[in-house]
């Protein structure tokens, strides 16, 4: 384990909660690539063991993965340049922070899931607002919509997560980046990762 290893399965699962739109990777025959949002099974300790989503019926990569349906999803959390403006240590070198998970996977495709998995990550995406979106406000343009779509389960055959967050900076100089980097959303990522142990 590395020092850019994500303390828990957890940490993963939070990580595609908060940045579920993945590149969805086959390689057989060719070279298939389709960023797709997702939604995560998970176990008793809250690792992920499947990834849930749908393809538009006409991609050729529905009929690439029912030929061989092993697959890498990709996900990326918070990233971003580090300058070197933003450490007084000197001979600091610039660098790339951020949060990825590869899955490699197995996909089975479900017609019959299609409205469980719209259903899904519509509550996922839309979350806890009064007022959030569902499908029953698309009336009768929902079923002939839905005919257009093949919703999968990838069953998680391995996970490898990298989670370069500065837990390798010296404590000045990750003070100093923290303070000055502009992205809060990556500083947020960065106090979380270089919590204690």
């Amino acid at each position: 384990m590395s020092a850019w290893s994500p303390r828990n399965a957890a940490e993963v699962a939070a990580l595609v909660a908060r940045h579920p739109l993945a590149w969805v990777v086959s390689a057989t025959p060719g070279f298939h690539a389709t960023p797709l949002p997702l939604v995560a099974d998970l176990d008793d300790e809250g690792g992920v063991t499947a990834l849930v989503g749908h393809f538009a019926l006409r991609s050729p990569q529905v009929e690439t993965l029912k030929a061989q349906p092993r697959a890498l999803v990709l996900f990326q959390g918070a990233e971003g340049y580090i300058s070197p403006n933003l450490v007084s240590q000197p001979q600091w070198a610039p660098t790339w922070n951020y949060a990825v998970a590869r899955f490699e996977v197995e996909v089975e495709f479900d017609p019959q899931d299609n409205g469980a998995a719209l259903d899904r990550l519509i509550a996922h995406v839309e979350g806890d607002r009064p007022d959030r979106w569902t499908v029953a406000q698309m009336g009768e343009r929902y079923e002939p919509m839905s005919r257009h779509i093949i919703a999968f389960r990838a069953r998680v055959l391995s996970c490898d997560a990298t989670f370069k967050l500065g837990q390798d900076e010296r404590p000045e100089s990750l003070a100093q980046i923290l303070a000055g980097h502009p992205d809060a959303e990556l500083t947020a990522a960065m106090r979380e990762a270089n919590e204690p142990r």
